[in-house]
Order: C-alpha cells, then sequence, then structure tokens
C-alpha cells in the first residue's frame, strides 16, 4: 500500500464495507441456522457436535474453547448442557486428574445430522441461487480472510 491519502481512504471505505456485510451476513446465516435447529440446540451446541463428529476424536475443553475461539467458563457451559442433553461423553484423563476429554456420543452424531438435515437444503438452494461458480470462486478469498482475521486475534 502507498502513503497516498486517497488510496488510504479507499481502504478504509473497502474496509468499513467488508465489516458491514461479515457482521450482517453472520447475523443472517446464524438466524438461518438457529431457526433450524432441533428443539433446545443453540447455535453454541451445534458449532461444538459438528467439530466433535468431524475430528471423531476427543477434545478437551480448554481444546474446545481455543478451537471456537472463547473462554473456558464459557465451554464449560455448553459441555454441561451438552453432556446434559445426552449429546457428548465427559471423562476424566486417567493420567491428569485436572483435565477432562470430551467426546460426541451416538446421540448427539444423531442430533447433529438431524439439525444438518435441517438447515443444509436451505443453504444449498443459496449456492444455487448464487450460483456454484461464484461461490467456489470466493471460498479461498473469505479463507483468506479468516486465516487474517485469526492471526490478529
Amino acid at each position: 500500500m502507498t502513503d497516498d491519502p486517497a488510496s488510504a481512504d479507499t481502504a478504509r471505505a473497502l474496509a468499513a464495507s467488508l465489516f458491514a456485510e461479515l457482521i450482517v451476513g453472520e447475523q443472517l446465516a446464524n438466524r438461518l441456522v438457529t431457526r433450524s435447529l432441533p428443539g433446545g440446540m443453540q447455535l453454541s451446541h451445534f458449532s461444538v457436535l459438528n467439530l466433535l463428529a468431524h475430528l471423531n476424536e476427543e477434545r478437551t475443553p480448554a481444546q474446545l474453547a481455543e478451537a471456537f475461539h472463547v473462554g473456558r467458563s464459557a465451554m464449560t457451559n455448553t459441555l454441561a448442557r451438552l453432556e446434559w442433553a445426552g449429546h457428548v461423553h465427559v471423562r476424566p484423563d486417567w493420567d491428569d486428574a485436572r483435565r477432562k476429554w470430551v467426546a460426541i456420543s451416538p446421540s448427539g452424531r444423531a442430533a447433529r445430522d438431524a439439525a444438518l438435515a435441517a438447515f443444509l437444503p436451505r443453504l444449498a438452494d443459496i449456492v444455487r441461487d448464487i450460483g456454484p461458480s461464484e461461490v467456489r470462486r470466493a471460498l479461498p478469498i473469505l479463507r483468506r480472510l479468516r486465516e487474517r482475521l485469526e492471526d490478529e486475534t
């Protein structure tokens, strides 16, 4: 980037537009998904179940908190609700009693699958309307943006 004030103004204007689109887009996507979730499930619950199903291996609460960029107490609360619902199994670490391990249960996998089945068709309609080639072109840019934002945190 140059020291040109016009160039700096352009970058700031683009940054403001990008920020607005990201914030509103996130709110609308969250609303679409949240409205589709099975009774009582929150977006944070689905997100944890989705990650555990994708990884297909145990994680500690601290690892999950880091993955979602939330505090440990927030993750502990989410895991307690998921455990109460029977969607995750939390077990002690046999080598370190201070640590616990979390795994998705069969019930959690079924709840995650039901949630996906409820909202993926709606997202697929949006992809179809925008055009798969447009979405494919946008994904690398969005990925780079996410990675750059992760570097800032």
